[in-house]
């Protein structure tokens, strides 16, 4: 038993977890290393695991007057759901155990600080004597994982340094790669881009031919005049911001990344760009374009607009 500390136990469960809980409440405040028992009641699981998450979370580990260190116990249907929502706050470690052996595990490894239980999978005996186990065991000990033998040299080294490395997480503190998995800049990648040589500062790449698809990308301050295709176009912004004036129903679009536009055939449209933009297209046919009007009165046109626009 750890009889060098007194916990102070946040308690809460949704409603097929309350029996559990009460029964788990009651045998912790006879528990000789509890010093007080918090209980939240009962509401909506994500909303009992955050009330004991919380309060775990906001408390000192250890209280220079009272010497008490913070534990929540979660209490739903199967142990998951608040043992999930719980570990949504910075500092908790939440597990869900169905067995003592599964408490020594996690508080020897993972330093689990709020006990998640299934009230319908666990009997009140065996919850009793998980918790026993949870408040039993430090951070480090033996347990089953280790063969019940003190753990080797190297993974002690690990152990030492994790509290830390897992509090800073949350702070960005230790950085975790993410890959770029987004099918079309994966489809990018590599690519040959050729000049559009109709609207300086455009380049393109067609990946699919009638109907014709492509990666194009233009440069800041890039203009495309007035003009319109035979096919539709769908098109999505990978990155950048971009405005289009469809000139024909006489109405604009402000673009950014992630939008999405649709310009039916024969829509006579013009396109400024205020950032290096990248984005994915595709004609409901084969890629042409008729130019409506020359490129010096597109960026007459666009330059009064956005003067008008701005009072100047």
């Amino acid at each position: 038993m750890a009889a060098d500390r007194r916990f102070k136990i946040f308690a809460a469960a949704d409603g097929f977890g309350q029996p559990l809980k009460d029964a788990v409440v009651a045998h912790l405040r006879t528990h000789p290393a509890v010093a007080e028992v918090l209980d939240l009641g009962v509401d909506k699981y994500y909303a009992a695991a955050a009330s004991v998450a919380s309060n775990v979370a906001e408390t000192s580990d250890s209280d220079a007057e009272h010497a008490l260190e913070a534990r929540g116990v979660v209490v739903c249907g199967t142990g998951a759901g608040v043992a999930i929502f719980a570990n949504k706050y910075p500092g908790v470690y939440a597990t869900h155990c169905a067995s003592a052996a599964d408490a020594v595990n996690t508080r020897s490894i993972n330093a689990c600080n709020v006990l998640a239980l299934s009230g319908i999978a666990t009997p009140p005996d065996v919850a009793a004597a998980i918790a026993d186990a949870w408040l039993a065991t430090p951070f480090r000990a033996p347990c089953p994982a280790s063969g019940d033998a003190p753990w080797p040299e190297d993974i002690q080294s690990f152990l030492d340094s994790a509290p830390a490395e897992m509090a800073a997480i949350p702070e960005g503190s230790v950085p975790v790669p993410v890959p770029e998995s987004c099918a079309i800049c994966c489809l990018r990648k590599g690519m040959e881009f050729e000049p559009v040589g109709i609207m300086p500062g455009g380049e393109m790449r067609i990946v699919r031919e009638s109907p014709t698809s492509a990666y194009v990308r233009f440069k800041a301050g890039s203009v495309e005049p007035a003009h319109h295709h035979t096919f539709g176009h769908d098109l999505v912004v990978i990155k950048g911001k971009k405005k289009v004036w469809n000139l024909t129903k006489k109405d604009s679009y402000d673009l950014v990344d992630g939008d999405f536009l649709f310009t039916p055939a024969g829509d006579v449209h013009r396109v400024k760009y205020f950032e290096d933009t990248e984005f994915f297209i595709r004609w409901d046919g084969h890629w042409d374009i008729f130019l409506d009007e020359d490129l010096d009165t597109a960026h007459n046109a666009i330059d009064a607009e956005l003067g008008a626009a701005t009072g100047k």
